[in-house]
């Protein structure tokens, strides 16, 4: 456990690297990213799983939600190269503040998003609520809520790597107060 290597969080750390969760965020927003473009193209398949409002405005080409669509789909793409600046050398040209701040706000607004969705569809589907759209209310429950907090749940495992990363300790912020 001397040896800091490839699979560690740091020199002589002992622990094996959480880089992953940036790359698995980054490939998440990405992915996703796709989706919001396709149906923004006008593609079709999937708009089943959304609430019912979401899919007419959608089939019926609504412009402003298409925009809305596009623009989310800009959206999810910086926040796969935000998952990347956090674990990636090339990541190190932006301030330590600005990373750190975009990351848990976005990996906090990511898993209140998908944890609140699913709550809230879980309350539709079991009946203490009455959903307005009662299979929308199932797809949220099931596909968007999770995949929502699970991309909230693996940014904040990338800002938590490069929080660990790019700490500094005290005898190295002496040496840079003097230089």
């Amino acid at each position: 456990m001397t040896s800091g290597g490839p699979g560690s969080d740091g020199p002589s750390s002992g622990r094996r690297s959480t880089a992953w969760t940036g790359d698995a965020a980054a490939g998440w927003a990405f992915a996703f990213a796709a989706v919001s473009f396709y149906w923004a193209a006008g593609g079709t398949q999937g708009l089943g799983t959304l609430a019912e409002t979401l899919r007419e405005q959608a089939v019926a080409r609504d412009q402003g939600f298409i925009t809305v669509i596009w623009i989310t789909g800009a959206l999810k793409v910086l926040a796969g190269l935000l998952a990347l600046a956090l674990v990636r050398p090339w990541g190190k040209v932006f301030p330590r503040w600005m990373l750190l701040t975009a990351g848990w706000g976005t990996g906090a607004f990511l898993t209140l998003y998908g944890g609140l969705d699913m709550i809230g569809a879980g309350l539709g589907v079991i009946g203490i609520t009455d959903p307005v759209d009662p299979t929308g209310a199932r797809w949220y429950l099931v596909l968007w809520g999770p995949v929502w907090l699970a991309g909230g749940l693996l940014m904040l495992g990338a800002v938590r790597h490069y929080t660990r990363q790019s700490r500094r300790s005290p005898g190295d912020q002496v040496v840079a107060s003097l230089a």
